[in-house]
This record gives C-alpha cells, sequence and structure tokens, in this order.
C-alpha cells in the first residue's frame, strides 16, 4: 500500500499532464477543453489508484483475489461516451471527433500515471501533444492544399450572392473558403465568380459543380482544380 503522499502526487500530477494537453484544446474553443481534459485524467487516476490499493484490507482473506486490470478497462469503455459527446454533425461534416480522441488518450495517461507508470504518461503526454499541435500545421499544408477546388462561374449581373450560393448549395456551402464577386470585363451585363472550396473529394466537387450549373442566371461555369 503506498503513503497518502504518493496518492496526491500521482493525483496532481495526473493533473498536470490532463492540463497540457487540455489547454491545446481550450485555445481552439472546443467543448471539451481545459478543465475537461484535466478531470478525465484525475478520474481516471483515482480509479486506477482505488483498483489497485483500495481493497488491501480484503486480499488476506480467503478465496479473496482481484483484478485491477478490470477498473482500467471500464475506464476505457466509459470514456467513449464522454468523447461521444464532443463529436457534432455539422451538415456533411463530422467535427470532434479529435478532441475525443484526445479524451480518451488523456484517460489512458491518468491510469498510467495510477499505476505509477511515470515515463509512460509522460511520454504519451509529450507525444498527444505533438500530434494535437505540431501535425495540424503539416497536414493544412500538404493534405488539405490537395482537397482544394476552384470553380469559376460567369453569371448574369446581380444573381449569385452568399444567400443564393447557400440555398443552391445546401449543406454542401461549409465547404466554401472564399467567395469573390467582380464585374466581368468583357461583359458589364455579366459577373465573374470565384469559389474556392477546401476539403472536398472529387465525388463531393463533381455534385457542387452540378447543383451550381443549374443555378438562375449562371451562363457558364468552369471547373478548377
Amino acid at each position: 500500500m503506498i503513503g497518502n503522499f504518493e496518492i496526491l502526487s500521482r493525483l496532481l500530477m495526473a493533473a498536470l499532464l490532463g492540463s497540457v494537453i487540455g489547454f491545446e484544446r481550450e485555445r481552439l474553443s472546443w467543448a471539451a477543453g481545459l478543465r475537461t481534459h484535466m478531470l478525465v485524467s484525475v478520474g481516471a487516476c483515482l480509479m486506477m489508484l482505488v483498483s489497485a490499493f483500495g481493497f488491501a484490507d480484503v486480499l488476506g482473506n480467503k478465496n479473496v483475489v482481484l483484478d485491477p486490470s478490470r477498473v482500467a478497462a471500464q475506464v476505457v469503455s466509459g470514456i467513449g461516451f464522454l468523447g461521444a459527446g464532443s463529436i457534432l454533425l455539422r451538415g456533411e461534416v463530422v467535427r470532434g471527433l479529435t478532441t475525443a480522441a484526445s479524451l480518451w488518450s488523456v484517460a489512458g495517461v491518468g491510469l498510467a500515471v495510477g499505476g505509477g507508470m511515470y515515463t509512460a504518461a509522460i511520454g504519451a503526454t509529450v507525444i498527444i501533444l505533438v500530434i494535437l499541435a505540431g501535425i495540424k500545421p503539416l497536414e493544412r499544408r500538404f493534405i488539405s492544399v490537395r482537397q482544394q477546388r476552384n470553380i469559376q462561374l460567369l453569371v448574369e449581373r446581380g444573381s449569385v450572392s452568399v444567400d443564393t450560393l447557400q440555398r443552391a448549395l445546401g449543406s454542401g456551402s461549409i465547404r466554401v473558403k472564399q467567395f469573390i464577386v467582380q464585374q466581368s470585363e468583357d461583359d458589364p451585363e455579366l459577373d465573374d465568380v470565384q469559389i474556392s472550396l477546401s476539403r472536398v473529394t472529387p465525388g463531393e466537387f463533381s455534385a457542387i459543380c452540378s447543383r451550381l450549373e443549374i443555378m438562375s442566371g449562371v451562363r457558364e461555369c468552369r471547373r478548377g482544380n
């Protein structure tokens, strides 16, 4: 049985490591932020401590066998429900998966601290933080750029606006990253509309172009890369 100081030290360490990961989510204004990640980490650590040391008084009795790993397994399953609450469906885009995964990972960090595996807990925290904060700029630069598409429309003057575009595309309008309307140089009665889309698959891009082509006032639709 470990002492009270060791118990408090593990709980505080779990809170500290959870706060490091939670701060990264908090700065991006996600629903599960600093306090949520700290609570998950401390709670998981406490459950591990209870599972490993909380039943020491009855271990000496005959036919009493305890398995600390069973509580840890239930923590992993239970955090799945909490993570599901941070996942949102906005139109055709699912958001919050990364935050849900970070909650699940923080629970693992708390369990590791509760089990006395400090090196594993600290190492996992550093790796998780690198994944959340360090990989994202690379993802935006090398992956998101490849999923961007451009569309140029030639339309009747004033026939296409942000509102008409949203009505035509429906949930697909969330893919629009940039929308520019300017008077056509060839014909003052027409407008050139530049539309940039982000994170679209080839199938989604084709569907969006088809919707734009049948919009009222559209004379021509040119697809870019």
